[in-house]
């Protein structure tokens, strides 16, 4: 009936030797993803055989962790061995640290972990961006002048591979040391236990980044318990992620936003315009894509995470934007970074600049150039400008439904221009890039094109309407369908799906795209 049905079917009639090694050896050119027919061929089988195996708990951890394990190997190749390294280590450490009474050995075990999870993560998301830093600082304070054998020396980068999802892994470990330093939780006392929590192949590369006092309790229950209202909620989740992602994000990535990030200077102001909101779309569609199928492939395994999207569009303001955008990492960017510099304990300006610091190291986090510090930067002065505004003006101190109408629509439009603002440094290859999109956008508008960009890029248009109008639902409505899809007789839900997968690949754009945060 579709091509996506027949490439699982592929995979079951047709696993010849060949196919069996594609299968299980890693393909460079061909990671493994959710949105893939390979993965969900896996995942059938995987699921038969874990719930053979949900009322052995010890059987069951340990089949989890080596599809983890596979499924980590399948996206980053032998890496997955650092995986196991991050986790050996930092169980190790945890141990220690329930051994230790006295205060600075339980602060040097934990600045022991911090070196090692930071100092990986570090080479190889950073070498090659501090190593180009100290090269120019030194041609600029002038270290090569006057040495005729350095003359013309140039560092070559080094070929280093970026890890799929390291910052994600090691983030997580990190918060599990701190939290055990700080008595919030108990060390595990099985190593297979905390590879278990550390690989859960479900939020593994992309996050959401899930904290140990959240997690590793559900761990133990035996059996898992899955309920035909949550069988419901998985399988719904599973789907809006998937058509958020195969749909929409990728197809008006391929079809439009990415020939406008290309060449700017080929499409005039109101293109340019289009193709930012285009972006601010797809980045949504693609991240909580991804983290909507973690969530609902977690719940049909028994296990619940907690939101890391709530509709952020809808923020009328920067601070309600983090609370709604990346939760799971701008709650963590709090706890470990904010709260500790001082938080807003210390005075105005020293929360300021703690904001600043937070959101200056949350750019850099997503990536080693200078675009990802600009964009922290942009979002640590918008933070901070609007603490000072509140504390100021005690009217802007309402939120959600507390603030009269006109100021909340006011309020949604300045922060998603702000935040879109800060994509096109995100997106952008270059700052030369960023200069000539906004060249366009505030000298070569030609306001005129929009018709002709409507008669020409009419899927693209009504994927962006669609995408929008989506997004800018009520909860109330999401819920409700929600509730629905979740408690129709089983017949229903398969209906559902069939349709859903049907939609899905005719509507999908050729190949599977890569999910934008796994180069994070």
């Amino acid at each position: 009936m579709s091509e996506f049905l027949k490439e699982i079917g592929a995979y079951w009639s047709g696993l010849s030797l060949e196919k069996l090694g594609e299968v299980l050896t890693y393909q460079p050119t061909a990671p493994m993803l959710f949105s893939s027919g390979l993965f969900f061929f896996l995942f059938i089988g995987f699921l038969i055989v874990y719930m053979a195996l949900r009322r052995h708990l010890l059987a069951r951890l340990l089949y989890v962790t080596l599809f983890s394990l596979y499924f980590y190997y399948k996206s980053s190749g032998a890496f997955f061995l650092l995986l196991l390294f991050v986790a050996t280590s930092d169980f190790c450490i945890a141990q220690a640290l329930a051994r230790t009474t006295a205060r600075w050995g339980r602060k040097a075990w934990v600045v022991v972990s911090l070196c090692v999870d930071l100092g990986l993560l570090a080479y190889f998301k950073y070498f090659n961006f501090l190593r180009d830093m100290v090269a120019v600082a030194a041609r600029e304070l002038g270290f090569y002048t006057g040495n005729a054998s350095l003359q013309g020396f140039t560092l070559e980068p080094l070929d280093i591979f970026l890890p799929v999802g390291i910052s994600f892994f090691t983030f997580q470990s990190i918060s599990y040391i701190i939290d055990v330093y700080r008595g919030r939780i108990e060390p595990l006392r099985r190593w297979l236990d905390y590879v278990f929590y550390v690989s859960f192949f479900p939020q593994l590369v992309a996050g959401p980044i899930v904290r140990a006092r959240d997690f590793i309790p559900q761990i133990y229950k035996n059996p898992p318990v899955v309920t035909r209202a949550e069988f419901g909620e998985g399988m719904f989740l599973i789907l809006c992620g998937l058509f958020k992602k195969t749909v929409i994000s990728d197809y008006i990535s391929l079809n439009f936003v990415d020939r406008i990030f290309d060449a700017p200077l080929l499409y005039t102001g109101v293109e340019n315009l289009l193709g930012v909101y285009g972006y601010a779309l797809q980045i949504y569609c693609d991240f909580s894509g991804y983290s909507d199928m973690a969530i609902g492939i977690a719940l049909l395994l028994g296990f619940r995470f907690n939101i890391n999207f709530d509709s952020p569009y809808q923020s009328a303001s920067i601070t309600e934007f983090w609370r709604r955008w990346h939760i799971s990492l701008s709650s963590w960017l709090k706890d470990y970074l904010y709260i500790p510099l001082g938080g807003n304990r210390k005075g105005k300006v020293r929360t300021y600049v703690n904001l600043l610091i937070t959101m200056l190291l949350g750019g850099l986090w997503h990536g080693a150039s200078v675009r990802f510090i600009l964009w922290g930067a942009l979002h640590g002065v918008a933070l901070a400008v609007h603490k000072f505004v509140m504390s100021r003006f005690s009217s802007f101190k309402q939120l959600g439904t507390e603030m009269k109408p006109w100021r909340r629509v006011v309020g949604i439009l300045v922060t998603f221009h702000v935040v879109c603002f800060g994509w096109i440094l995100f997106r952008a290859d270059s700052m030369q890039t960023v200069g000539e999109m906004l060249t366009q956008i505030f000298t070569n508008f030609h306001p005129e094109v929009f018709t002709q960009f409507v008669a020409g890029y009419k899927g693209v248009f009504f994927l962006m309407v669609l995408g929008y109008v989506l997004h800018f639902m009520p909860r109330s409505a999401d819920s409700l369908v929600q509730r629905w899809v979740s408690r129709s007789p089983l017949f229903v839900q398969a209906f559902i799906l069939a349709a859903a997968i049907f939609i899905v690949v005719q509507l999908k754009s050729a190949g599977v795209q890569p999910f934008i945060y796994f180069q994070f």
